[in-house]
């Protein structure tokens, strides 16, 4: 490894912006300001990937310390005013904000690298994409140096290319693709240009960004509702039982946007909990749902199963799905569920990250604690499980009947 390259990145920000973050982050943390402006969480960091990442902690730590100096500028602020959803007092709010190294712990953890965010949840909810965008870009350049952005534009052209190729005389009304690729790009200048070429070469399918600064950018509409932290922290928020924590969430989400960012994700616990929560009252109310983890198909019927007992049409709802995506898998999916309920796609590392040599990272930064208490996802995929106290994932699993999507599940 070359202490030059990690030196000279030290002094190159990578984050430009603070709208170069997903849009559910903004979302999230208006209802966070609205509802819950004392609470206070912690999220960690976990890597899958099996490499030794602490010889980047300098290079990190750097990164933290120069975008905590940052504060959104006033044409930003007037972009994030004109969103409908966004309320004044919100973005009044964001004009003040900046974000606190202070609540970033990095260290070396017998070998690994460590990272705990702790603080008011309003004010470290931002920190958890623009981090992990930071370390995916440091440990490209340092391990990918010779990679340009170049090989990333041939891969996407073959990539295009090849759809168009697959699609040719098909009629794709309702083919919809999106760029969700923030946290684990190559780099910022790779998300961007796949986002731009994208844009112009599936005018018709390519409909957006999850992040808010290439979106404006390239005048894209954002997208993003909530993630799991949202469904997480309603474990420990308190005013409600456990057992009836995924419909205190859905119920504030849907107090705080009354009708707009309508897509419920379903698996913080596991979709066949999330069915039993979601009746007839919020079925009617969001405009749809969205698939983080297992068997795209399997979760698919049973959302359209689910819709079809509650007696709604499911051709008036919408599936997203941000699974794992490529563009040949997005394309399988649509093509089964075509004219029986529509669907979406948020497609990540597989654009923002697909240049010949390069494996993406596979790591993540979630809750495991809200107010003093532990929080867990437990997810369709058992092996996604994120939360340390064993003993209280056995009781969020007994408390909610845990049992994953199967081939047959009712």
């Amino acid at each position: 490894m070359s202490r030059n390259v990690l030196r000279s990145i030290e002094n190159d920000q990578i984050i430009r912006s603070l709208l170069d973050n997903d849009a559910y982050k903004f979302a999230m943390q208006q209802a966070v300001l609205h509802r819950y402006p004392t609470a206070d969480a912690v999220v960690e960091f976990h890597c899958r990937n099996d490499e030794d990442l602490t010889p980047y902690i300098p290079a990190i730590r750097a990164q933290v310390e120069a975008v905590a100096t940052m504060k959104f500028t006033d044409d930003q602020l007037w972009y994030l005013g004109n969103i409908r959803f966004l309320k004044k007092d919100y973005v009044h709010y964001l004009s003040m904000f900046h974000l606190d190294a202070k609540h970033v712990h990095i260290y070396n953890n017998a070998g690994k690298l460590a990272i705990e965010i702790r603080g008011p949840w309003v004010s470290i909810i931002m920190w958890e994409v623009m981090l992990m965008a930071i370390i995916s870009e440091i440990r490209n350049r340092v391990l990918h140096s010779d990679k340009t952005i170049d090989m990333a534009r041939e891969r996407i052209f073959k990539k295009v290319e090849t759809l168009e190729k697959q699609i040719r005389g098909e009629d794709m009304t309702g083919f919809r693709i999106a760029d969700f690729g923030t946290r684990r790009r190559f780099s910022f200048d790779t998300q961007f240009m796949v986002s731009d070429f994208m844009k112009h070469a599936l005018p018709d399918i390519f409909i957006g960004s999850s992040n808010y600064h290439i979106a404006r950018e390239l005048k894209l509409t954002p997208i993003g509702t909530q993630a799991h932290e949202w469904f997480q922290a309603h474990q420990a928020l308190g005013g409600s039982r456990l057992v009836d924590s995924q419909k205190a969430a859905l119920e504030a989400w849907v107090q705080e946007y009354r009708g707009d960012l309508g897509i419920a994700l379903t698996d913080c616990i596991c979709m066949n909990s999330f069915v039993k929560d979601f009746d007839l009252y919020f079925a009617k109310l969001f405009d749809g749902v969205r698939h983080d983890s297992g068997d795209p198909i399997v979760w698919g019927e049973r959302a359209i199963k689910m819709y079809q007992d509650l007696h709604i049409n499911p051709t008036t709802k919408t599936l997203v799905f941000s699974d794992g995506l490529t563009l040949d898998k997005s394309l399988a999916i649509y093509r089964h569920f075509k004219g029986r309920i529509n669907t979406s796609f948020g497609i990540g590392t597989s654009l923002s990250c697909d240049i010949e040599g390069v494996k993406p990272m596979n790591m993540v930064l979630k809750m495991t604690k809200c107010n003093g208490a532990d929080t867990a996802k437990l997810s369709d995929s058992p092996g996604k499980t994120m939360c340390k106290n064993e003993g209280y994932v056995n009781y969020l699993k007994e408390v909610f009947n845990y049992q994953v999507l199967e081939k047959g599940t009712d």
